[in-house]
């Protein structure tokens, strides 16, 4: 287990600490819980505005639970991986009563039943098969995998003897018995790391038993990692903090203050699940130079913040992925989302999707929406992404395509003048050459099955503009059924910045910014009837059109569009 301490700079993530244990302390699991709690307490009487971090794996995810249990005035977050809170249901668990007959020289089958378990000679051999490399290369790696393994076990026979093993039998059983006996005494929040291919313990199942009883947990799920992943090659268990939005400096979460921007490799790390979207739609990126020239690329946009761009959301959000990456990849600038709270939290569980399904948005700076989350933001020069349509206008109607659903009034201009923010419109298009919407809201809701779904939908998360009128107030969730079609092609234009620096007394009148606003709209309107125009002259609109230009002069070639 390791003990950690967020710093409160953000070059280094975490600070850890490693505790010398002597042979006295390990005898009885309480005397090993009693010193861990003592040095957790000490770390925190020297903090205590910063919260304590406890990452345990196995057995350590047992001791950190204990020492949650029984410290609930500590700001303690636990991140716990297969935690052996199910030893009970081990294959292990048969050998305890008869460790005591084993012979001192511990059995090289055991030894390797072990090994196995830990799941590292399936990882092994899996790796050298889906290389893909020629048979004979392939028949190497896999003896030089054999070899590795030998020694691991020759490595295993020294260091764990029957002495050791029935220590440790011993000690799991006592650790499951106690943190199950304690888990309601728990407040902190909690991470738990599950392994799809733990064969030491049913990993999987024993997360979400966790996830129900604890008050304060998600869950994440690894289908090909194996007991041990913090000794895997590839687990990075940083990346997997950012992205649950699990780093904190503070007592609560930040989701402004608490952000930690992506580094190159974890980028590529987070993206490469996503790339296909860049050939699959190889967006049009075009943006406003500030004599009023549009350009092909982001040259146009603002490199210092803060600035908040504002734009139309196409159906499920399907700009997003392209949108956030370009900024990333061409002008480093992460973009700040404000996106709905249903991607950080949840009222109930239920049939929404897994808070997981976020976790590469979150890491790419979205953030809940809130009159705070606002001022946050502008307040630490940030690149704001709204979208005042949210929800209702991410799932339009049949016949709403590329229109905007917004609010009455403004909500953003008077607090972006505030801070002398540039305000930069933009807008879409393209969903129509992506997908057709076959079954909308209005369809969905004449069919009983459908209309009892929303409502279990919507019941889950919370609601967003329930005070508001008219159409933008209905934010009922639901899953609208869309035809795909041969992919077409995504295109952003990016407006002329309005300034906002120096009139800060002039916009905090309402009609003042009501006409800042009617103007930001209508710039939009302007951006997507430019494109709808435009892209009809696009001689690589479709995706095969696209390839085929690729393979003639490199997949890495840019693809042309229309002329500007």
């Amino acid at each position: 287990m390791v003990l950690a301490h967020p710093p409160l700079g953000s070059f280094i993530l975490f600070r850890s600490f490693l505790l010398s244990l002597k042979s006295q302390h390990l005898r009885v699991y309480h005397n090993l819980v009693k010193l861990v709690e003592e040095t957790v307490r000490s770390e925190n009487s020297r903090r205590p505005h910063t919260p304590v971090y406890l990452v345990g794996e196995s057995f350590g995810g047992c001791l950190a639970l204990a020492i949650a249990s029984r410290n609930p005035d500590i700001d303690l977050v636990l991140v716990l991986a297969n935690p052996a809170t199910c030893f009970s249901k081990s294959q292990l668990l048969p050998l305890l009563p008869f460790s005591h007959l084993m012979p001192k020289e511990m059995n090289p089958s055991l030894l390797y039943m072990l090994c196995l378990s830990s799941g590292i000679p399936s990882r092994m051999a899996m790796g050298a098969l889906q290389k893909s490399l020629p048979l004979e290369q392939t028949v190497g790696e896999l003896s030089q995998a054999a070899r590795a393994v030998s020694s691991y076990i020759s490595v295993l026979a020294d260091l764990l003897g029957v002495e050791t093993l029935n220590w440790k039998l011993k000690m799991l059983k006592s650790a499951e018995a106690f943190s199950n006996s304690r888990l309601h005494a728990i407040k902190a929040r909690t991470l738990i790391l599950s392994s799809g291919r733990d064969s030491m313990l049913p990993s999987e199942e024993e997360g979400e038993r966790l996830r129900r009883l604890l008050p304060d947990c998600q869950i994440r799920t690894f289908s090909d990692r194996g007991h041990v992943p913090f000794l895997e090659d590839g687990f990075d268990l940083v990346t997997i903090i950012k992205c649950a939005s699990f780093y904190q400096r503070g007592r609560c979460v930040d989701y402004v203050l608490d952000y930690l921007p992506p580094k190159p490799p974890e980028f590529e790390q987070i993206y490469e699940p996503h790339r296909w979207t860049e050939v699959a739609c190889n967006p049009v990126m075009l943006s406003t130079l500030e004599n009023g020239k549009i350009v092909q690329g982001l040259k146009g946009i603002p490199c210092q913040g803060p600035v908040l761009y504002v734009g139309y959301h196409m159906m499920l959000g399907f700009e997003l992925i392209p949108l956030v990456a370009r900024f990333w990849m061409e002008r480093n600038i992460v973009l700040r989302g404000i996106a709905h709270p249903m991607a950080f939290k949840r009222l109930k569980d239920g049939k929404l999707p897994d808070l997981s399904t976020y976790d590469a948005f979150r890491f790419m700076g979205a953030v809940p929406a809130s009159a705070t989350t606002f001022y946050k933001l502008f307040s630490t020069k940030s690149h704001v992404l709204l979208y005042p349509g949210g929800m209702r206008e991410a799932l339009h109607r049949k016949g709403e395509e590329h229109k905007l659903i917004w609010p009455e009034q403004s909500e953003f201009v008077r607090m972006a003048a505030r801070f002398g923010a540039k305000i930069i419109p933009f807008g879409a298009v393209g969903e129509d050459d992506f997908g057709q919407l076959l079954f909308d809201y209005d369809d969905l809701m004449k069919i009983p099955y459908f209309e009892a779904f929303t409502r279990e939908l919507t019941d889950e998360a919370v609601n967003l503009r329930s005070e508001r009128e008219g159409e933008i107030a209905n934010q009922d969730i639901h899953l609208p059924v869309i035809l795909p079609k041969v992919p077409g092609r995504l295109y952003f234009l990016f407006g002329k910045p309005i300034e906002t620096e120096g009139r800060k007394q002039d916009l905090k009148r309402r009609d003042e910014a009501q006409q800042v606003y009617i103007q930001v709209k209508s710039e939009v309107e302007s951006c997507i009837a430019y494109l709808k125009e435009k892209r009809e002259n696009d001689p690589y609109r479709n995706v095969l059109a696209r390839l085929t230009y690729q393979a003639v002069n490199g997949f890495d070639a840019e693809v042309p569009t229309f002329e500007l």
